[in-house]
């Protein structure tokens, strides 16, 4: 485990970001990150000490903790995100999915992470989350028998947070104790993880809520995309991707309420705008890398109406 993990509980002022779930339109997310990282002048890594994400966000949270600038992760996924969601069927993206895990985290471990991490997924039989923590003291409980990401590989603990079943196939991943555990997206428990990294901060960390601050980013709102032909032809397949859009976008919008109720004095900036325009229309199997572009752009016009709160909470 770094050091930098071990001191978290020592640091005045906890600074947590949380990454919503939403497929390609992580794109918005890394556009948001793009200048904060630049506003800052530092690797994101060494200014949050807890970093949550879920699916698209998962991958995203494991790189910053890996240390990755946010120009890479970006690259990672003008060069992947388009062949993964072109894909047609739930094996064949599922393998691109694979291929992009093990070629991008390689066998990086959770005890290699620069700071502290969570990556959420969802357990199938037992549909409660599991989620994949770096230090000790992230544990609420069980504490003698903690090991990072319970011994399984970043590659596959990310692999698991984006499962979005039925359009992936799920993940069974094998941990430390050899333990086989069957897991999907872990935006069907915490889309927006939020609530999961402040109860780490409060709980695991003792920290009161005047000394959090909290940066939550979402993957922004969108109309549908009209249907093409072949998509009207498929319309079962069209159904079931406009139902897990609207289930993963109640699922962030619910917890981010709970937040609000639960922890209003927890300082927190909340980025995820919404665009009604039909030119933005788009979901979470976006693969047309200009639109994608687009979203990246418009992920840093979001910053900027933030950027007084956030200098206070990161400078």
């Amino acid at each position: 485990m770094s050091q930098a993990t071990e001191e978290l509980g020592g640091r005045e002022v906890l600074r947590v970001l949380t990454l919503d779930g939403g497929g390609a339109k992580g794109f918005y997310t890394l556009g948001v990150l793009k200048e904060i990282e630049a506003m800052v002048g530092r690797p994101l890594y060494q200014t949050f000490d807890l970093v949550f994400g879920t699916s698209t966000g998962a991958i995203i949270a494991s790189l910053i903790a890996l240390g990755r600038s946010v120009d890479s992760i970006l690259d990672l996924y003008r060069k992947h995100v388009p062949s993964v969601m072109s894909q047609k069927t739930a094996p064949t993206r599922s393998i691109a999915l694979i291929k992009l895990a093990n070629e991008v985290f390689g066998d990086a471990k959770f005890s290699d992470v620069k700071t502290g991490i969570g990556i959420v997924t969802a357990k199938w039989l037992t549909e409660r989350p599991m989620i994949f923590k770096g230090n000790v003291a992230q544990a609420h409980g069980r504490v003698g028998t903690f090991v990072p990401g319970f011994g399984v590989s970043i590659a596959d603990a990310v692999k698991a947070s984006c499962s979005a079943y039925p359009f992936f196939e799920r993940t069974i991943v094998r941990t430390s104790m050899g333990e086989d555990i069957e897991l999907i997206d872990g935006g069907y428990c915490a889309n927006n993880p939020t609530l999961y990294a402040i109860a780490d901060a409060v709980q695991a960390f003792r920290r009161k809520h005047k000394d959090i601050r909290v940066v939550s980013i979402g993957v922004g709102t969108y109309p549908d995309p009209k249907p093409g032909l072949r998509m009207r032809l498929a319309k079962k397949f069209l159904i079931s991707v406009q139902l897990l859009q609207k289930t993963l976008e109640i699922n962030t919008h619910s917890m981010d309420q709970l937040r609000q109720i639960l922890f209003h004095e927890v300082p927190t900036v909340r980025i995820s705008d919404s665009y009604v325009t039909p030119e933005m229309a788009t979901d979470l199997l976006e693969h047309d890398l200009k639109k994608l572009d687009v979203l990246f752009q418009r992920g840093r016009e979001s910053f900027s109406s933030r950027e007084k709160q956030l200098r206070e909470y990161l400078m």
